[in-house]
């Protein structure tokens, strides 16, 4: 399974019905966290999804509404006795805080915790392990402010079933043909790999776009997605203010979707100022049909 649970999906101030940015991405066994916001770890318990099973963190930026939730969850990770390494991407201050947070709260973390720094001039992949590879890129937002490319990669080779029996390969060298080995017969036959298999199938991509002006510049980036994430912090009216907070409104998003040739759009980061999200639909799909609200509690299959 590759798909995207939503936490929360409000900008800065939270409502009773909707919290901060967070997401899950989970790829098979992995669960990565994007952003936390505050009133992270009550959505994983509402949501019943297991933080033991996190292992990455990835906070596109330091603005209070993507990462003020982080301490709370790591504390409670340290109390439930947690001794599995965790690992946060994130702009290089981040670590100063969360160190000055455990710090003069006299906490002794019984697991380790690691950092990695995310800096526009080093973008790039981050983590590479099992079928996931993940990189980042700078959006353009007030502060230094970073999107996140997952990428299921597809990395064994399919069996062709009539070929490996005519070719008499036993079934229990199947996995060795997934990983690209050719095959070598008693009779002397050195069976080639493609005679027998053919290429992975093409992985999916998923594009967390996190808080950014309208910028045709990430169109790279976006360019193919299965499934896009971008904010909509406004709707289209309020483009004027949209661009001076450097935010997106709705119609841009869809623009930008479209221009980019994803096959979906997921949108978030609603100003608190809208009780009602389905304007925003109402604005994006005109421009691009295939387009969803980043519901709360709602998982999105890539």
């Amino acid at each position: 399974m590759f798909g995207v649970t939503i936490l929360g999906n409000n900008s800065a101030i939270p409502t009773a019905e909707r919290h901060p940015t967070s997401q899950v991405v989970t790829s098979n066994d992995q669960v990565l966290m994007i952003d936390c916001g505050e009133g992270t770890q009550l959505q994983l318990a509402r949501f019943k999804i297991r933080r033991s099973k996190m292992r990455h963190i990835f906070i596109s930026h330091l603005h209070g509404d993507h990462y003020f939730g982080l301490i709370g969850l790591i504390n409670s990770l340290n109390l439930l006795g947690r001794t599995e390494p965790l690992t946060i991407y994130a702009p290089p201050e981040l670590e100063t805080i969360i160190h000055l947070q455990l710090d003069s709260s006299f906490t002794q973390l019984k697991f380790e915790l690691s950092f990695v720094a995310l800096l526009a001039e080093q973008a790039g992949v981050i983590l590479d392990e099992k079928d996931l590879q993940v990189s980042y890129f700078p959006v353009n937002h007030r502060i230094p402010c970073f999107g996140f490319i997952f990428d299921q990669q597809r990395k064994k080779r399919k069996i062709i079933p009539d070929q490996a029996h005519a070719y008499e390969i036993p079934a229990a060298y199947y996995s060795q043909l997934q990983e690209g080995a050719d095959y070598q017969r008693k009779d002397g036959l050195l069976v080639k790999n493609h005679w027998v298999t053919l290429p992975p199938s093409k992985g999916k991509k998923y594009v967390y776009c996190a808080d950014t002006i309208y910028d045709e510049g990430l169109l790279p980036y976006l360019e193919g997605a299965d499934l896009v994430y971008h904010e909509t912090t406004y709707l289209h009216g309020l483009a004027e203010r949209a661009a001076e907070r450097y935010h997106t409104t709705s119609v841009q998003a869809a623009t930008l979707a479209l221009k980019a040739g994803a096959k979906r759009l997921l949108i978030g980061h609603f100003s608190s100022k809208y009780t009602e999200l389905q304007p925003f639909l109402d604005e994006c799909r005109p421009v691009f049909p295939n387009t969803d609200l980043s519901v709360e509690g709602a998982t999105f299959i890539v």
